[in-house]
């Protein structure tokens, strides 16, 4: 880290004088690519209600992890979203219902059971608004680590599964025609996401978290005319976004998850008219 720190001194942006803010520019250079990626897939798939339905189970990991004395809750709430990941990977495969009726099912559970436990015996619910609203400012050097190997996992999925993930998202039926295996696909794409919805929760915010894994390949699409750019213009338009988020915010004194997403919605508010006025 001290190498990054002495890069950033060299530009002596007044903003950046503090290392908590490098710390927290760093997380955001390595975690809006991340979204930027994943959201293609998402959007494609048609999974946004599911990205926010993992926030939720996110949170109740979040609260069991509070009950129980845990020093990072964190952790309980990657294990709680990669189960509600599975499970949901497998009652999907064993229903008829529509997706969407799945994942409300399972989301309106995991919120219900998230608020029960964490209001149980009249319990403050002040504790957690780290998590509803999120403090980028608050990363440690170890998360950015841990984040930048996520990231390198994510990278390396797509370079080597792109062409039948997305397939598998778009028409899963052709995909398995053609031998891919589907469901195994899909679940690995499911628990990528758990993963990175809850380690990004308590930095970002359970409350606009679904709008980084929305709006950037909702606006990409907008603009691009083929695969390579779709991906290409989501990446950029999250980390543009990220870093005018985190800056903005930094003088406004306001949460950088909210800003980052408001950026993202005026991204998507200028590429569509630009669509229609081209069209």
């Amino acid at each position: 880290m001290s190498i990054w720190y002495e890069l950033l001194d060299l530009l002596s942006l007044p903003f950046l004088s503090m290392n908590f803010m490098k710390n927290a520019l760093l997380a955001v250079l390595i975690m809006t690519p991340l979204f930027g990626i994943l959201s293609t897939m998402v959007v494609t798939g048609r999974l946004s209600f599911f990205s926010d339905a993992l926030g939720h189970s996110g949170f109740t990991g979040i609260a069991i992890g509070v009950l129980c004395g845990a020093a990072s809750p964190t952790w309980f709430a990657v294990v709680l979203a990669v189960a509600f990941a599975l499970l949901f990977s497998y009652v999907k495969s064993r229903t008829n219902q529509a997706a969407e009726t799945v994942i409300s099912v399972f989301s309106s559970t995991a919120v219900a059971l998230g608020i029960f436990i964490a209001t149980m015996n009249g319990s403050s619910f002040t504790k957690f608004n780290q998590y509803l609203i999120g403090d980028i400012l608050s990363v440690t050097p170890g998360e950015i680590g841990l984040l930048a190997l996520v990231l390198l996992g994510v990278v390396l999925l797509w370079i080597f599964a792109c062409n039948r993930l997305v397939l598998t998202a778009a028409h899963p039926q052709l995909a398995s025609s053609r031998g891919i295996p589907v469901r195994g696909f899909e679940t690995l794409f499911t628990v990528s996401i758990a993963v990175v919805v809850t380690l990004a929760m308590s930095w970002v915010g359970l409350m606009v978290i679904n709008s980084l894994l929305v709006l950037p390949a909702a606006a990409a699409r907008n603009m691009a005319r083929n695969l390579r750019e779709y991906h290409l213009f989501s990446v950029v338009l999250a980390l543009l976004s990220g870093i005018a988020g985190l800056v903005t915010s930094y003088y406004l004194g306001s949460s950088t998850g909210a800003v980052i997403s408001l950026y993202l919605a005026v991204c998507f508010a200028v590429t569509f008219l630009f669509r229609k006025r081209r069209a």
